[in-house]
């Protein structure tokens, strides 16, 4: 079988129909097609793509609603309530099956009764509020510190001397003295621990930042910023800090956790809150640890620190991990 040439002209078609000019759009030629790509919405997919990290942060608002909002809505005053039943001599130290025969069947006597006859339930969601805040809001302040710090000491040489200075004296310090002095000097109050807790805590993190940002700030595309005369301060804005963006996330996940741990710890040797925190709660339970019955009343805070602290750690390292650019693949 053999091909045919057709020729044009049988098939009575007009050239204008056949054979007409393609305009060319300069502009539709620049344009590069692809899908639009946007930072956070990728994070969140990764994010959300194991089936792990959305449970994990149920369980995450789970504990911050009985923080916050279970306080507020059965009205609990730690200046009245841990004493509600101090008269009955029945009340203190019961165990919860004990609690819910005693008071009836009720949520807030789940974990039992502490001392004076309070409920226990109700005094861990009342410290875990003030611990949680106590943790982020040291977090947030080391935070900004310690990246607007690490940032400026990674790129200038001068200041570079100075801070490299004042980090080898202060990172010899121990830090839980440095907090334990600062603590017995001032009143053992919220902000006062904050202070303690603030003062030096963002020294190591402006090292850490100080140490990727020079491993970062000579790459080409920086030094070409430098020689088109663009600011450092817009290098380290737009450039350095946005690509250090799973580093700063992943430093968040373990700093909250931390002093979480450490206003416990403080506590426990009676150095802590003088507010009814997790802490306190645990330092006022010690006795009760090896008092046979009484265990609910030292475990249970313990039990909550430690499942508040893990959860946020797992939330935090899963997300910095999720803010990984070269996840999103």
């Amino acid at each position: 079988m053999t091909d045919k040439l057709i020729d044009l002209k049988d098939l009575n078609i007009p050239e204008e129909e056949l054979f007409s000019p393609a305009e060319q759009d300069e502009l539709a030629s620049e344009r590069i097609t692809a899908p639009r790509y946007s930072y956070w919405r990728s994070v969140f997919r990764v994010f959300f793509r194991k089936k792990l990290n959305t449970v994990v942060l149920c369980l995450l608002a789970v504990l911050i609603i009985f923080s916050y909002v279970y306080p507020m809505v059965i009205g609990y005053d730690p200046t009245v309530d841990p004493y509600i039943n101090l008269f009955d001599k029945n009340a203190p130290h019961l165990k919860p099956d004990e609690a819910i025969d005693k008071f009836g069947f009720d949520i807030k006597w789940i974990l039992g009764s502490g001392e004076a006859g309070k409920s226990t339930f109700d005094a861990i969601w009342y410290g875990s509020s003030i611990s949680i805040s106590l943790a982020l809001v040291c977090a947030a302040i080391n935070m900004l510190i310690g990246v607007a710090v690490g940032a400026v000491w990674g790129f200038s040489r001068k200041f570079d001397i100075i801070m490299t200075e004042v980090y080898n004296v202060v990172a010899n310090v121990p830090y839980v003295l440095l907090i334990s002095v600062i603590v017995l000097i001032m009143s053992a109050s919220f902000w006062s621990m904050v202070f303690a807790l603030t003062i030096t805590g963002w020294i190591g993190i402006a090292y850490f930042i100080r140490t990727q940002v020079i491993i970062i700030r000579d790459r080409e595309y920086n030094l070409a910023s430098r020689c088109l005369g663009t600011p450092i301060t817009r290098i380290a804005t737009k450039n350095i800090l946005p690509f250090m963006t799973s580093v700063i996330v992943t430093l968040v996940a373990t700093e909250i956790p931390s002093y979480i741990s450490y206003e416990v710890f403080l506590s426990y040797i009676g150095m802590g809150l003088s507010d009814m925190s997790l802490g306190k709660l645990i330092e006022a339970a010690k006795s009760a640890m090896i008092t046979p019955g009484w265990e609910f009343e030292f475990w249970s805070p313990v039990a909550v620190a430690s499942i508040i602290a893990v959860v946020l750690y797992v939330v935090g390292q899963n997300l910095g991990d999720a803010s990984d650019p070269r996840t999103h693949m």
